[in-house]
C-alpha cells in the first residue's frame, strides 16, 4: 500500500489561516462543474475567504443582494463562489437578473432563500446554467416540488434540526445533492456527515 502523506506547504505570512475541521473530510461532498467540494465558507468577508481552507464560498448574508458584493467576493475568491440572490424580500424577475448576472461574473452557482416561490426557481432555472442552490430550513417544504422547479442543490441550515432533516431529505431523494450547516463542534459536524 502507498504512502498516504500528503506534503504539505505552510509559508510564514498564511500560517494563520482559517481551517476548516478535519472531520470535513469524512463526507462526500459534491461535485460541480467536475470540482469536488466537501467545504464552504458561508461568508462575505473578503479577508476570511482570502485566508482561509474551505473548497468553496456560500455568499449569503441577511441585506438585499447586491451585484457589487458578488463583484467583490468573486474578485477576493480563489475558489468557486455560490452567490446568495435573494428570494425573501427580493423575489420575482429581481432575483433572475440577479442571478444571471453572478453567473455572468463567474459565480458556480446561486443561492435562494428558503421563502422564495417556485415560481421563481422555475424561471431561475430557465435563464441560467449553473445550479441552483434552495435553502431549506425545516420541513414543510416539498422537496419534490423544488426539484421539479428547477432546484438542484439543497442548503440544509436548520440548526440543531440539520441533521434530522438531512436524513429525511436523503431517505426520500437519496441521489440529491445536499449542503448542510455542521454547528460548533465536531460532533455535531459528524452527526451532520452521518445524516
Amino acid at each position: 500500500m502507498a504512502d498516504q502523506r500528503i506534503p504539505e506547504y505552510h509559508g510564514t505570512l498564511r500560517n494563520f489561516m482559517l481551517k476548516v475541521p478535519e472531520c470535513i473530510h469524512a463526507c462526500t461532498g459534491i461535485k460541480v462543474f467536475g470540482r469536488r467540494i466537501k467545504s464552504l465558507i458561508f461568508s462575505t468577508d473578503v479577508s476570511l475567504i482570502k485566508n482561509c481552507n474551505a473548497d468553496a464560498v456560500i455568499a449569503v448574508y441577511p441585506f438585499t443582494p447586491q451585484p457589487v458584493i458578488t463583484q467583490a467576493v468573486m474578485a477576493a475568491a480563489d475558489i468557486p463562489v455560490f452567490a446568495g440572490v435573494g428570494g425573501g424580500l427580493t423575489r420575482g424577475s429581481r432575483v433572475v437578473d440577479l442571478g444571471r448576472h453572478a453567473e455572468f461574473q463567474g459565480a458556480c452557482g446561486v443561492v435562494v432563500n428558503a421563502p422564495t416561490a417556485n415560481e421563481t426557481v422555475a424561471e431561475l432555472a430557465k435563464h441560467i446554467d449553473i445550479p441552483i442552490v434552495v435553502t431549506v430550513v425545516n420541513s414543510d417544504i416539498s422537496i419534490e416540488s423544488r426539484l421539479e422547479a428547477g432546484a438542484s442543490i439543497f442548503n440544509v441550515s436548520a440548526a440543531a434540526h440539520t441533521p434530522e432533516l438531512v436524513r429525511q431529505i436523503r431517505r426520500e431523494h437519496p441521489e440529491v445533492a445536499v449542503i448542510a450547516t455542521g454547528g460548533p463542534t465536531e460532533e455535531s459536524i459528524l452527526r451532520t456527515i452521518e445524516a
